[in-house]
């Protein structure tokens, strides 16, 4: 891999007609109240702090009081249908408290803040610019991990659910002091996670686009590693850039790993992460060939990446089908056949990349 980022800034690739149909056909779709870009016409803004007053990359946005009812409004009524499919009684009792606006991501999220009066709770949703590759990761997310992200798309416009959990970055700084059993967990879902993320390749899922979810169990806790950011949906060449273990960030787990894992064991949940994807698809044959029918004559990559993929992947599972593969789309077809023929290669290392 050529150093730790993408090989340029993702271009946004817009939804194409047939996709949008099978969007719409798996009820994916909405009429939305307002659209992204009728959120650009905010007045003022400010920098977003966190509580050691370090920037967030967040600016706050202000809209005329005129233009926040309509915004108050139509926010509420988005998150009633992506939480209560439509359910409008429930808009009584919420009220918008911040929208936040990030000029950081590919798709440029503006975050809500919703508030229910009745007992001070809040939680957010997102409102993003529609990318194709984003809406293929979050589909295939759906389908082929343990995770559902819930949203809906309306044109040139995508809704997202908040994914709870503690962003990667900061769980690594503050959260591997544990344990040595659950450090073992730590290292052993981290094996899982690589796995799935390469299974579907889904890339750049350094440290900061993937939260993990901490659930008190018995003895110990478990966690769940969670996907953020899809942008990066077999986008790039690179087939290291869809290892989690290759990003620097990610060397705490590694050492985990290393400290805690044989190769045996690291096979062995590596196998059991494969059968429950396997497992994902044959219950969701149906859904899947039809996203695949409709991925596989997609462009959502350029020529040169797709072959580079291609070639790296038939490289690593010493494998000629990958040759005839002429979009990203055959390209993440072929590799998810390959796991369920049993013939996918082992992808983790027990050491950081140099």
């Amino acid at each position: 891999m050529k150093g730790n980022i993408p090989s340029r800034k993702k271009v946004m690739i817009s939804v194409k007609r047939s996709f949008m149909n099978y969007l719409r056909k798996n009820n994916r779709t909405a009429d939305l109240p307002m659209q992204y870009d009728d959120l650009l016409r905010y007045e003022s803004s400010i920098p977003l702090l966190d509580q050691e007053g370090n920037d967030t990359l967040w600016e706050t946005v202000y809209y005329s009081q005129s233009d926040f009812e309509d915004v108050n409004q139509a926010m509420k009524l988005i998150y009633a249908l992506l939480k209560t499919d439509g359910d409008v009684e429930v808009l009584d009792h919420l009220t918008v408290a911040r929208i936040d606006f990030c000029t950081f991501g590919n798709t440029k999220p503006f975050r809500v803040r919703i508030i229910n009066r009745l007992n001070d709770n809040y939680d957010h949703f997102y409102i993003k610019k529609a990318d194709a590759s984003r809406v293929y990761g979050l589909e295939l997310e759906w389908l082929l991990s343990p995770n559902h992200v819930t949203y809906l798309i309306d044109g040139a416009t995508l809704i997202e659910e908040h994914v709870a959990g503690i962003p990667g970055d900061d769980f690594m700084k503050n959260n591997l002091q544990e344990t040595t059993f659950n450090q073992i967990r730590i290292a052993k879902e981290f094996i899982k996670f690589n796995e799935r993320c390469f299974v579907r390749l889904l890339g750049d899922m350094r440290a900061y686009n993937y939260v993990i979810a901490i659930t008190p169990d018995i003895e110990g806790s478990q966690y769940r590693m969670r996907p953020i950011d899809f942008d990066q949906q077999s986008f790039e060449g690179r087939k290291g850039f869809y290892l989690p273990q290759y990003f620097r960030e990610n060397d705490p787990i590694i050492y985990l790993g290393m400290q805690h894992m044989t190769p045996e064991t690291v096979k062995q949940y590596q196998l059991e992460e494969r059968s429950l994807i396997a497992g994902r698809v044959k219950t969701s044959q149906k859904q899947f060939k039809a996203l695949m029918d409709v991925m596989m004559k997609d462009e959502i990559s350029t020529p040169e990446k797709t072959r580079e993929l291609a070639d790296g992947l038939a490289h690593h599972h010493k494998n000629k089908r990958f040759e005839d593969c002429r979009t990203m789309g055959e390209v993440v077809l072929n590799n998810i056949q390959l796991l369920l023929e049993k013939d996918f290669k082992q992808s983790i290392l027990l050491k950081p990349r140099n």
